[in-house]
């Protein structure tokens, strides 16, 4: 009986792998040799090339891969039941909440265990199943882009994902997360606090803080999700009492260039993913998204090369969803590899997306500003 269970792992991998490489639809990007041998900085960790080969190959496989599918109960009923083709920034969107979930649920340091999944995880996982009642599954994405002005089975940009995930973040009571969108190329403060502060129902309108909430967050996990900001504040008023805080996803879309990415921005973003509380970047080429997750040095004889490394979506895998036993095959949502291009290959439309207030100690100017409160023509 033991082989049995042996030899079904085998099959399910080798088969993920199989489906994987014959429905790749290619953009001229390779899947490299990885890691190569310079050094890397993967959502906020550090890592050199030969030497953690392993740990990194790991903390890889542990992300969620979220790709095309095929095979799902039609959107809306009647509508598509593939999004190959038009879903890629869908997926790239899905990927970069996921990360924010398992930050804020499993831990920043989370390693995806085959064989004995947790709950959390699981719970986590069928927030994103195909499937119409999934808070964020690509059924929900695509008929809440309808109030963006996207019709189903059309191609999104970064922003427009950005605000179809804020959206559908009220829904999901178990995360409680509050998701900004900063538009202009600016991040109001002012209006991060209204969003995230908590009120409890029984506090007067006036009050300016409210009792400390207890959340479900880890303690582990509590150095990705600041309550800090709302501590200061309710210091700063002369109340001991501290401000619940939300979780927060922090999305700033940004054109780095006209049609192609200005070198004046690249040392800035590159820096970003040196950041604990980076949750990465969707963007890519037109009608091609990627979600970058960091970044890595080729070194070259005599240069060194900046590669952005990514999960890639373009892959049509058939949907996946809980069978008559309860169990869940979640294989074809790790990737056991990944890609990578040169930095000036990207796209200037871009969505940066952090776990918190970010950049703190970073030079940022060139990539976007900071202002306490909104002007009064806004």
């Amino acid at each position: 009986m033991p082989h049995y269970f042996i030899l079904r792992a085998i099959y399910k991998s080798w088969r993920t792998q199989f489906i994987a490489c014959i429905t790749y639809e290619s953009s001229g990007t390779v899947v490299d040799v990885f890691p190569p041998p310079g050094p890397m900085w993967i959502l906020g960790k550090e890592f050199t090339g030969r030497r953690d080969h392993q740990e990194v190959k790991e903390f890889i496989q542990s992300r969620l891969w979220v790709t095309y599918r095929k095979g799902f109960s039609p959107i809306g009923g009647v509508g598509p039941t593939s999004d190959q083709g038009w879903g890629c920034m869908l997926r790239c969107g899905q990927m970069m909440l996921a990360q924010a979930l398992i930050c804020r649920h499993l831990g920043p340091d989370w390693k995806w265990d085959r064989n004995y999944p947790s709950e959390d995880y699981l719970k986590l996982l069928k927030l994103f199943l195909d499937k119409k009642d999934s808070c964020y599954s690509i059924h929900q994405i695509a008929q809440m882009g309808v109030s963006e002005g996207k019709d189903v089975g059309h191609w999104y940009g970064p922003n427009t994902v950005a605000q179809v995930l804020k959206k559908l973040a009220a829904f999901d009571h178990w995360s409680n997360i509050a998701i900004h969108v900063a538009l202009d190329n600016t991040v109001v403060k002012d209006d991060i606090r209204k969003l995230c502060r908590i009120i409890p129902p029984e506090s007067r309108p006036s009050s300016l803080v409210a009792p400390k909430t207890t959340t479900s967050t880890s303690s582990r996990s509590a150095n990705v999700f600041h309550q800090h900001q709302g501590d200061r504040a309710a210091r700063a008023s002369g109340h001991a009492s501290s401000v619940g805080w939300k979780p927060l996803v922090l999305f700033i879309p940004l054109r780095l260039g006209l049609n192609e990415i200005n070198g004046v921005y690249i040392n800035r973003l590159t820096q970003t993913f040196r950041l604990k509380q980076s949750l990465g970047v969707i963007g890519g080429k037109p009608n091609h998204a990627h979600y970058f997750i960091g970044v890595l040095e080729n070194v070259r004889e005599k240069s060194k090369e900046l590669s952005l490394v990514f999960l890639d979506p373009h892959t049509t895998q058939p949907v996946v969803d809980v069978d008559q036993w309860g169990h869940l095959a979640d294989e074809s949502y790790h990737c056991s590899h990944v890609s990578q291009m040169p930095i000036t290959s990207l796209d200037p439309s871009i969505a940066l997306v952090s776990s918190s207030y970010m950049l703190r100690g970073v030079r940022s100017s060139a990539l976007f500003s900071w202002i306490h409160t909104r002007h009064s023509q806004w």
